[in-house]
């Protein structure tokens, strides 16, 4: 899964660390997503969208995967 995170947090001009405050997560969880080395729960992905005010398909990009 791909994402845009960093791009919305730059429209909003927050740090990694402002933005883990507003989410109640640690910075190294933001940088994590944002590296793509996680992707986040269900409910961290609608507390971003939801700061964000947008859908949560609006920054992360579910890529179906050709390994079958």
């Amino acid at each position: 899964m791909t994402n845009n995170l960093k791009v919305f947090r730059a429209r909003y001009d927050l740090t990694q660390k402002e933005l883990a405050e507003e989410v109640d997560v640690t910075r190294q969880t933001i940088i994590s997503i944002e590296k793509e080395r996680y992707e986040p729960s269900l409910t961290l992905a609608f507390k971003l969208a939801t700061y964000f005010d947008v859908k949560i398909e609006d920054i992360f990009l579910y890529e179906k995967s050709t390994d079958n």
